[in-house]
């Protein structure tokens, strides 16, 4: 039986703030700095009739995130009318953690036909995602998906499609556009503060466990997760194309893998029974216990460990990446991802005719932090000013609560920078590490327009 369930997508969620908000600068003046609220215009009661939700994959992120947690905050709002996941331990132990008396199934047809939901929402390892979003389009239903979209372009063409044939909408979940950090770099370049925008440097660094942990698990295979150039970097690149307000034209890549897989000496299957105990990669499971309910109890039915060895020869994925990308409107970006850094976190600076904006956000370091981000503004001949903005509560900078809001309070609240996400910026963000993936592979400059039939413009979304 196949390591990888077709329904699973176990993505790390961390529901606690990654710092602790100052009780001096207040939540206003963080709505304040990003033009107002995001979500005014909220209804002050439920709807009539709940919103009928099913989920397929009943992953930790699934189940804690887009499960447990909508439960609790939109109680008269939404209601799960079905669980679905082909191993049948693991959508067990989901019922009972997100508190739902709703049916289970193991075949999502069967769940899709008897349950009839307004939205499924899609939580399978990536390679499937673009089986359950045609599945659902095609009965006509809404669709919630988990990012990336898909893993490659032959999948994503066929999303688009059934989406143009079905007349329904794919959400994708780009929860880092709505944390205040974000979206103040978004206003600041939206009103051109340092003129217009020449050349972006973006790095990002995953440390030695986050960016481990991508190496344990289903993701280390290219075939499930497209690399970390889709999984992992379609946040980035989908930051890219809304900041910036265009479209990527043409990537060029370098990637490789020399640090995990086949680079050590030992291995194991994976970590509980491992005899290697000098290894500082190392992961104890036993520890977590709802890992070990969700996960490990239920290994028996699909041979999926949780706490796989980084060290497999089976790793085909690269760890560290160089990303080049040309944009419609001209902009050059140079990017890069490390999996493997001491401390996490990402640099950007957008260098502009008038000046530049740059802006370090350091989430996981050993040694202290400020209690807030920074964003520098630096004029041409001018001086520099530092804008200090505190995180907004809940997960991703206090992103996900706000883009929760904004997909099941009221979708048509306003919505003046443009944060949610439809299946288009869900292309536009794959497509970029389609691309590289294909550069890295072949040595050449990748056309974006030549993966898909969309055609990159200068302004995002324009065709």
């Amino acid at each position: 039986m196949t390591p990888i369930d077709g329904h699973s997508r176990e993505c790390e969620y961390d529901s606690m703030d990654r710092r602790t908000f100052v009780a001096t600068v207040s939540q206003a003046a963080a709505l304040t700095v990003i033009g107002g609220p995001l979500l005014a215009g909220q209804p002050e009661f439920p709807p009539a009739a709940p919103r009928r939700l099913v989920m397929i994959g009943t992953s930790n992120r699934g189940i804690t995130m887009w499960g447990r947690d909508l439960l609790a905050l939109y109680p008269g709002i939404i209601q799960f009318v079905g669980l679905s996941d082909i191993n049948p331990g693991r959508v067990e132990y989901a019922k009972a953690f997100m508190g739902t008396a709703c049916p289970i199934f193991t075949d999502a047809d069967e769940m899709l036909d008897a349950t009839k939901p307004d939205t499924v929402l899609v939580m399978t390892v990536d390679a499937f995602h673009d089986t359950y979003i045609v599945k659902a389009l095609e009965r006509g239903l809404n669709v919630i998906s988990e990012k990336p979209l898909t893993t490659d372009e032959t999948k994503l063409q066929r999303i688009l499609d059934a989406e143009r044939t079905s007349g329904k909408k794919v959400l994708v979940t780009f929860n880092y556009r709505y944390s205040p950090h974000r979206m103040k770099i978004k206003e600041l370049l939206a009103a051109e503060r340092v003129g217009k925008i020449t050349s972006v440097d973006f790095h990002w660094y995953l440390d030695v466990y986050h960016g481990a942990d991508y190496f344990r698990r289903w993701h280390r295979r290219r075939e499930f997760g497209g690399s970390l150039l889709v999984h992992k970097a379609t946040h980035h690149f989908d930051l890219l194309n809304w900041w910036l307000d265009s479209d990527p034209a043409l990537v060029h890549a370098l990637g490789s893998l020399e640090f995990y897989g086949k680079n050590n000496a030992y291995r194991h299957t994976h970590c509980r029974p491992c005899p290697h105990s000098q290894c500082q990669f190392r992961y104890d499971m036993t520890k977590n216990e709802h890992f070990m309910k969700l996960y490990a109890a239920n290994e028996k039915y699909d041979g999926y460990y949780r706490d796989g060895c980084v060290w497999r020869e089976d790793v085909d994925i690269f760890d560290k990446m160089a990303v080049q990308i040309r944009y419609a409107n001209n902009v050059q970006v140079s990017y890069s991802l490390t999996t493997y850094s001491p401390y996490e976190g990402y640099r950007i600076a957008f260098n502009g005719t008038n000046g530049r904006i740059e802006a370090w956000i350091k989430e996981r370091q050993p040694w202290a932090v400020e209690p807030f981000d920074e964003i520098r503004v630096t004029d041409n001949f001018g001086k520099t000013e530092v804008i200090q903005i505190p995180e907004g509560e809940g997960g991703h900078g206090g992103g996900d609560n706000r883009m929760r809001d904004f997909i099941f309070k009221d979708p048509s609240a306003p919505d003046p920078l443009g944060c949610s996400a439809g299946s288009r910026d869900g292309a536009m963000s794959v497509l970029v590490g389609f691309a590289a993936r294909r550069s890295i592979d072949t040595g050449a400059v990748v056309r974006i327009a030549d993966l898909t039939d969309l055609v990159p413009h200068p302004r995002r979304g324009r065709g």
